[in-house]
């Protein structure tokens, strides 16, 4: 008899921590897509990412420890689950080093646009332009251009969910900034003739 109400305890513990787990995680859910929105080129996909992390998360929710970073736990799921995802496309980004020729649309931008037209240029560039311009810049730069500038992570956090350095998350921030800048800036131009 005691060991049947132990066993009662134990499984109605449980489902107890298991309900609130989800309501925690759910609570998530914005930041998860925004995040996820910022890794993926569309919406289905971001949609996608999101519900496979979210299915992720629950079947594993006991490898969670109650009391940690319950959102970095989920962007680290999410964050593997792009790997995955890019893997399985096989895109290889041409990880070639940058020179200065690969500048030069930013560069233009800085030499033919004064204060005026350069607040022009900014009010243009619409949030599709900046999505996809984020979308071009290659996924490993990419991950922590989001996880750094939008999901509002710390250097130290990123490099905990991409279990990388902390100065490859520094490296690749700044190399990833600068891909975008030129990116955008290319946008602009274009947009400008």
């Amino acid at each position: 008899m005691a060991e049947a109400e132990t066993d009662a305890r134990r499984l109605a513990t449980e489902a107890r921590d298991r309900v609130r787990f989800e309501e925690e995680v759910l609570e998530l859910a914005d930041q998860v897509y925004r995040v996820a929105r910022r890794l993926v080129g569309t919406r289905e996909e971001a949609e996608d990412l999101v519900q496979d992390t979210y299915a992720r998360a629950f079947r594993s929710w006991r490898s969670y420890t109650p009391g940690t970073n319950l959102r970095a736990w989920l962007m680290r799921i999410l964050t593997n689950l792009n790997i995955d995802r890019g893997r399985r496309q096989q895109r290889s980004p041409d990880m070639q080093p940058m020179e200065e020729g690969d500048y030069f649309l930013y560069n233009r931008l800085e030499e033919t646009t004064g204060a005026e037209d350069e607040a022009r240029i900014v009010e243009r560039l619409s949030q599709d332009s900046i999505v996809s311009a984020l979308s071009s810049v290659p996924h490993d730069f990419r991950n922590v251009i989001v996880l750094v500038d939008i999901g509002d992570f710390s250097y130290q956090e990123a490099a905990q969910i991409l279990d990388v350095p902390i100065g490859t998350v520094m490296s690749r921030l700044h190399r990833g900034r600068r891909i975008l800048k030129s990116e955008l800036a290319g946008t602009a131009v274009e947009e400008d003739a």
